[in-house]
């Protein structure tokens, strides 16, 4: 630890690097008619701050290099091999082609379909999951006899992993969803104007309870006298919730959309399990003229993005331009999550 210094001296004034505790007087420069000034380091110093600063430093280190050796390095990689012919094969004999791979899928209509089909289930995913934790979170707090057991049992199917979720819920739209009969005579997921719309039951069944514990945290965080007060004044429960609850849980929702926007964006394993992409569908004719298309050709419906870059990359063999997908994919993730924090936070101040 560094010693207290001096760094500097003149005439009159004599300039120390981080003040000790101990007393001045012990000094050998005091008595000399000096000016003695302390420039106390936030880090080696010897002062309260500076010992928290170390201990900030120590409880940090691990976390980053975790961050520097797992995320940030095979994301600087991940450029890289965006810009080479790399198959996965070729490992160290891949070559430099620039921003080749970028305009290979600018080229590619079923990457921009899957961007398409992710925005269009994101934004039903987002309203559908944050509705029903919601209602979830304003039940269970209510006076009811086992709401403790009635929030595990929301909770439980975000403990199931995606993949034997998808798994169960095939079994259960192919077997005892068609036993109903009538309109449901048919399986959901092996129709493509049906099949988003069960993957979002499907979704929401595992991660709303998840969300819901964080809407139950803010809710009972709420004043209780401002809802007495409101409730002597005549206020019915609707005007309580829009004039009270919500704007006192609205970073809540900051929280609960930002977290539903990037798991509906990087949906992978419950889609896989569950539809194997989705059954087949026509490319919209309106994606069709873009690329000059003569023809419509068949797509899957629940290609999402997340399953086009593993296609590319690990079925095709297409490693480089995958990579380039996945940095396209991560882009226009930061983007949509930095316009709807700031979007939230903007409304926050509002309510």
């Amino acid at each position: 630890m560094n010693k207290q210094k001096i760094i500097e001296i003149s005439d009159n004034i004599l300039v120390f690097r981080n003040k000790t505790l101990f007393p001045i007087k012990e000094n050998k420069y005091t008595g000399q008619n000096k000016t003695l000034i302390y420039l106390d380091d936030h880090i080696s110093g010897y002062t309260n701050k500076a010992h928290n600063n170390r201990i900030f430093i120590y409880f940090l280190l691990p976390s980053l290099g975790a961050f520097l050796v797992f995320v940030f390095t095979p994301f600087i990689m991940g450029i890289y091999y965006s810009m080479t012919n790399w198959t996965g094969l070729n490992t160290g004999h891949e070559t430099f082609v620039w921003f080749q791979n970028y305009k290979t899928l600018l080229k590619d209509y079923a990457f921009f379909y899957s961007f398409y089909r992710t925005a269009i289930y994101s934004v039903l995913n987002i309203v559908v999951i944050n509705v029903v934790a919601f209602s979830l979170a304003l039940l269970v707090t209510q006076k009811l006899k086992l709401k403790n057991i009635y929030r595990a049992g929301f909770f439980m199917p975000n403990l199931i992993g995606g993949l034997v979720l998808g798994y169960i819920w095939q079994f259960v739209f192919n077997n005892a969803v068609t036993a109903i009969g009538g309109a449901f005579s048919g399986s959901l997921i092996i129709d493509s104007q049906t099949a988003m719309f069960a993957l979002i039951v499907v979704v929401t069944w595992q991660y709303a309870g998840y969300i819901m514990m964080i809407y139950i945290a803010a809710i009972q965080n709420v004043p209780q006298d401002l809802v007495e007060a409101s409730q002597i004044d005549g206020a019915t429960a609707l005007q309580r919730l829009r004039h009270i609850t919500f704007p006192l849980v609205a970073q809540a929702f900051t929280v609960s959309l930002f977290l539903t926007l990037v798991t509906s964006f990087k949906q992978f394993d419950t889609i896989s399990s569950l539809t194997a992409g989705g059954p087949p569908t026509l490319l919209p004719g309106w994606i069709a003229d873009m690329y000059n298309l003569s023809y419509a050709p068949a797509v899957k419906s629940l290609n999402l993005m997340a399953i086009n870059i593993y296609n590319e990359a690990f079925v095709f063999s297409k490693m480089g331009v995958g990579q380039a997908k996945a940095i396209i994919f991560f882009i226009a993730l930061l983007g949509f999550s930095i316009v709807q924090v700031n979007y939230n936070k903007k409304r926050e101040v509002e309510l």
